[in-house]
């Protein structure tokens, strides 16, 4: 029994001993690790004064790391005024330095404007080098590409690689060079270009717009854009706008929530941080038709947002879901980040750049002259080609490929404007060696898959109408041919699809249909003023859709058609 009781007290020993040992480990492992961090970074507490993670300990790049070190060896004088001068809690920087885990963790790119101060930066302290201090650091140089006002850099590689591929997909992304660290930035902020210009600009007929760079606070909730003035500022603007491009139309526009754009010394407290351009737009007007979809909303927002290469947020009014899904992969394109809809947020974002509205010129067209980097209908049609993954950039000229026959889409409608003779024009089409596609596009149509039928063919044709505007997605040297419906509306056939068309690169034919082409003499005798006069009837545009397109068909004539198709064929043989 003895002898028992001696070996369960042996084995109760031992197990006594290995966990003392574990414990031994432990401890031994946390406190090496402590000793690491705080050797690492004795200048960054762990925690703030709240408890929470310091917004310091969030992720940050290589560029960031050294411009922090840079300042750290800054002459003692200059670190010395700029303790004298510190900054009002409500500057975007200390503002930032107080916010929580979540924010920080939001806060995927730190951006920085090296032009806004009218002199280039030398390379060397964009990369925080400081006359070769990255490079004591084990640090290899960066090539900096630009893009647009914003300098991005390339993925960091080695162990910084390997430290990014351990944090959250959107901290994985390029990064922004980061801005100054010692509160400088406030200067970059407020300079003379941007600082002096007036926040909006109402001159343009189409579209107002309000672009600002600063402190700025956006306000859901109060529908408005505040941009913090310094207590010595003089400014006292306040503007009111509505951020969609129908200038006038006060129909379209009563639609649309109405934003304050003002100066202020005052602003409610950030709750959401965004370091990348923040553009605000309205989604409702017009859209649901095809052709105000593009002409009021995908190509203003190109032409606005494309510079920033996906750096931007969309903070968008009025937002109807499904329109944001039927065009998920355009705004995948145009932006790494989700969408918010304006109506029902409830932060308060602050932003170093914003833009209230879009940059819109005549209809379905770019201005090269007034866009951001001279931007063409030709870069539109060549991004929705990349947006939806088309594969033919251009047409093939005929017998470039053996046995190939051009291909003609026809757009067909169902309600209004329709071909009342469709089996005939497409047996005479076939018979001058074309191979015909017959779809009809309408607001249900899978822009997906439309797009690859658009793209496959050659030559696009169709009554005057929204189904046109699917010519976006045509190769470069495509043609189209626009059907004028009879009633004098050329001009505005032209400026709707014409211009445009011309302008991405296309080419471009206008056939207009004689009167017995026109299902009208149906409804009126042939001595009608409506066929004598047809400008007589121009009223107002809304008169000229009810008589012209809403009630009026086309009964095409064959044989005054077919050199229109001759012609194209001329054309791609070119």
């Amino acid at each position: 029994m003895k002898a028992v009781e001696r070996a369960k007290l042996v084995r109760s020993l031992r197990q006594e001993s290995r966990r003392l040992r574990l414990l031994v480990l432990v401890i031994g492992f946390f406190l090496v690790t402590l000793t690491f961090v705080v050797l690492s970074k004795p200048d960054a507490p762990l925690f703030n004064l709240n408890g929470r993670l310091s917004v310091d300990e969030a992720p940050r790049s290589l560029l960031i790391r050294q411009a922090t070190d840079a300042d750290a060896t800054a002459d003692p004088a200059q670190r010395s005024a700029a303790a004298q001068d510190p900054k009002p809690l409500d500057d975007f920087e200390d503002a930032e330095a107080n916010a929580n885990t979540k924010d920080s963790e939001e806060r995927a790119h730190t951006v920085r404007d090296p032009q806004q101060s009218g002199k280039k930066e030398p390379e060397s302290r964009l990369l925080g080098s400081g006359g070769g201090e990255g490079e004591k650091k084990g640090h290899r140089k960066v090539t900096l590409p630009t893009v647009s006002n914003y300098t991005i850099r390339d993925a960091e590689d080695g162990d910084n690689a390997k430290q990014q591929d351990s944090r959250p997909e959107t901290e994985n992304k390029l990064e922004m060079v980061a801005g100054k660290s010692d509160g400088s930035q406030q200067q970059d902020w407020d300079d003379a270009e941007w600082g002096s210009k007036p926040l909006c600009d109402f001159s343009n007929f189409r579209a107002n717009v309000c672009e600002m760079r600063g402190n700025i606070r956006i306000h859901p909730n109060a529908s408005s854009v505040m941009y913090m003035e310094p207590a010595s500022s003089k400014r006292n603007e306040l503007w009111k706008l509505k951020p969609y491009p129908r200038k006038g139309d006060e129909l379209c526009l009563s639609k649309v929530t109405e934003l304050t754009v003002k100066s202020s010394k005052v602003a409610p407290e950030c709750t959401k941080y965004h370091n990348v351009p923040v553009v605000v737009f309205a989604l409702t007007g017009y859209t649901g038709n095809l052709f105000h979809d593009f002409t009021d909303a995908l190509v203003p927002l190109f032409t606005t947002a494309s510079e920033f290469n996906g750096e931007v947020q969309f903070l968008i009014t009025d937002m109807a879901i499904w329109w944001t899904r039927k065009y998920h992969v355009v705004f995948k394109k145009l932006s790494n980040y989700p969408l918010i809809d304006f109506n029902k947020d409830t932060d308060v974002h602050c932003v170093k750049h914003a833009i209230v509205g879009l940059h819109a010129y005549m209809e379905f067209t770019i201005d090269p002259s007034k866009a951001p980097h001279n931007y063409t209908m030709v870069d539109f049609n060549r991004f929705m080609r990349r947006t939806y993954e088309l594969p033919r950039e251009a047409v093939s000229a005929l017998g470039e490929i053996p046995k190939a026959k051009p291909r003609l889409l026809i757009i067909s409608r169902q309600r209004t404007r329709m071909f009342l003779n469709l089996p005939e024009i497409i047996a005479m089409a076939e018979g001058l060696g074309f191979e015909v596609v017959v779809e009809e596009a309408n607001v249900s149509s899978d822009l997906s898959q439309f797009s690859k039928v658009v793209n496959s063919v050659d030559v696009m044709m169709g009554v005057h109408g929204a189904g046109l505007t699917n010519c976006v997605f045509l190769p470069h040297n495509a043609t189209l041919i626009q059907i004028v419906p009879w009633g004098g509306i050329e001009g505005v056939c032209r400026i709707d699809f014409g211009d445009p068309a011309e302008q991405m690169g296309l080419r471009y034919k206008q056939y207009s249909i004689a009167v017995h082409e026109s299902s009208l003499t149906d409804q009126y005798p042939l001595d009608h003023e409506i066929f004598k006069n047809p400008l007589a009837f121009h009223k107002g545009f809304e008169f000229i859709k009810e008589t012209f397109m809403d009630k009026q068909n086309v009964r095409l004539d064959c044989n005054r058609f077919r050199p229109v198709l001759l012609q194209t064929l001329d054309l791609l043989n070119q």
